[in-house]
């Protein structure tokens, strides 16, 4: 493959991931390559290519023979990937223990004071953005690449569910709960750090049902409105 067609799909697989990540297409929806192909302005080759790629990441399902589909908000598949979430954050957050700098601590609750406890001007999209950022950027301090790899997919995959919570959420709480976390992986106690992360990302499956239920009215009135324009 070329490095102009190398170039053609990392484009046309980020578009598409954007997309599949907000559900620009609705739960459920058949893709149309053709139409997608036009849109983009781009050869059914390398859109091929980057559904594939979305494919194996779980962005969006395929049916052989049927082609590629939104994925549905399911309620047991988020949940699930909350737990996985949790197991891998948690576990990284042991590892840190032993391997954190103190200066890599100090730079993370700078970037706490930085961007402050008060959403401000904020959309809900920068402050998942920047929520994001704090737990990567924790779990970078175990040093563990593949541990990160994982927790960077699941948070794709969790995105818009995210948004709902913290459209609904308390930024300020949220906040304190990272300082917290941070301060007592400073203080090297692993029982207290892994408790409060615990806590801190634990989703009751009634908590998920909630968020997609009014992440499908989202959907579904943002399209309502977009036909009424």
């Amino acid at each position: 493959m070329s490095a102009a067609t190398d170039s053609t799909v990392d484009r046309v697989y980020s578009q598409l991931r954007s997309m599949a990540i907000g559900y620009e297409f609705k739960p459920g929806e058949k893709l149309n390559e053709v139409a997608l192909a036009k849109r983009l302005e781009v050869s059914r080759t390398p859109l091929r290519e980057a559904l594939n790629r979305l494919g194996i990441e779980g962005l969006l399902r395929f049916q052989p023979g049927k082609g590629f589909f939104c994925r549905d908000l399911d309620v047991h598949e988020i949940f699930h990937l909350y737990e996985l979430r949790k197991v891998v954050e948690v576990a990284g957050a042991r590892l840190s223990i032993a391997r954190v700098q103190d200066d890599d601590i100090r730079q993370l609750l700078d970037f706490l004071d930085a961007t402050g406890p008060e959403p401000g001007e904020r959309s809900v999209a920068e402050l998942v953005d920047l929520d994001e950022a704090f737990h990567e950027r924790l779990l970078a301090m175990s040093g563990n690449t593949e541990m990160l790899r994982v927790l960077h997919n699941v948070n794709a995959r969790i995105r818009f569910v995210r948004w709902i919570d913290m459209r609904l959420g308390d930024r300020r709480n949220t906040q304190l709960e990272h300082r917290h976390i941070l301060e007592a992986l400073q203080a090297r106690d692993e029982a207290k750090c892994t408790a409060l992360l615990e806590k801190h990302i634990e989703r009751r499956l009634d908590q998920i049902t909630s968020a997609i239920r009014e992440g499908y009215a989202q959907i579904y009135m943002g399209a309502q409105a977009q036909a009424a324009a």
